[in-house]
């Protein structure tokens, strides 16, 4: 009588974990389908999309010539024109990272840059364009922003990783949990790595044929 009474909790147990909003076993989204060639841009200013030029370069993938450029100020426009030549983007990584003195080199303001994105991700949207929102600078990049008062690598990240379909995130730039959370919430894949040389088998097995 005391085993059949046990075994009724525990499923009873077992039955509010599974209909609670925290189900006992869950997955990850899948990830999405990307492809070559590959548009890498900044929300913000900071040296990522040239770390990933540099990775990009270091990856041993059969690319074909122009299967991946940079553009640091890439415009929706650029999209279109891409579209036009007949061999249109298929994906496009959007670097996290706001710096004052890259926005300030170029002349341009957060608010700027906002504008520039939310143009970026409604055409490449419209083009069915698989969306990569990077963070690759850590905690460090993020922190800048804090030390001087202002906000603006958050605003950064408000503009990007809730409209990505994936997420590739420095694990160290996540220690508050702020791109889980939003991965979760929107459901959306993330992929966390240890450090930036992690990248390097990350995008292989992203971009592989």
């Amino acid at each position: 009588m005391k085993r059949i009474y046990t075994f009724s909790i525990l499923l009873l147990a077992f039955t509010f974990l599974v209909n609670t909003s925290y189900p006992l076993f869950s997955s990850q989204p899948e990830i999405p389908k990307t492809g070559l060639p590959v548009l890498i841009t900044s929300c913000g200013q900071s040296p990522g999309p040239i770390t990933l030029k540099v990775i990009f370069k270091r990856i041993k993938i059969e690319f074909k010539p122009k299967a991946y450029e940079v553009i640091e100020l890439a415009t929706a426009e650029d999209l279109k024109a891409k579209m036009e030549t007949g061999t249109p983007y298929k994906s496009l990584i959007i670097v996290m990272g706001a710096s004052l003195k890259g926005m300030g080199a170029a002349g341009i303001s957060i608010d700027d840059e906002l504008d520039r994105t939310s143009k970026l991700i409604e055409e490449a949207r419209r083009q069915g364009i698989t969306i990569i929102g990077a963070h690759i600078e850590g905690m460090k990049r993020r922190a800048q922003g804090a030390t001087v008062g202002d906000n603006t690598d958050e605003l950064s990240i408000d503009a990007v990783a809730p409209n990505s379909d994936l997420l590739i995130i420095i694990k160290e730039g996540n220690t508050d949990s702020r791109f889980t959370i939003i991965a979760n919430e929107k459901n959306i894949p993330m992929i966390e790595v240890e450090k930036q040389l992690d990248l390097l088998e990350e995008f292989k097995k992203i971009f592989k044929k």
